[in-house]
């Protein structure tokens, strides 16, 4: 298994963004094909006392090639776009390979 992450710096207007990162991009991400989990942290603090992060995503595919198709569908894209166009200069992206230990 494999996931797609998205680390998200903390926003000017935490309400605003949660309002569109829940309803509206969501459900769009929700529509990718292949995906099959979808895990959100929200991040309350840090070892330190306050942390830099909003929130995690954590979206879960069967493997690499269903993630990378996914991402190329038009779902896929239309989520890319909603991003974009809401958190692109908090958001951080990330592939990773899940290890079961």
């Amino acid at each position: 298994m494999v996931k797609l992450l998205a680390l998200y710096k903390q926003p000017e207007n935490k309400e605003s963004f949660n309002d569109h990162y829940y309803n509206v991009h969501t459900p769009l991400a929700k529509k990718m094909p292949g995906l099959e989990k979808v895990e959100v942290t929200e991040i309350f603090g840090a070892p330190t006392g306050e942390s830099d992060y909003h929130l995690l995503a954590e979206l879960y595919f069967k493997d690499k090639e269903t993630l990378m198709s996914s991402m190329n569908s038009p779902e896929g894209k239309a989520a890319a776009k909603d991003l974009m166009g809401f958190a692109g200069p908090l958001v951080t992206m990330m592939f990773g390979k899940v290890v079961e230990n």
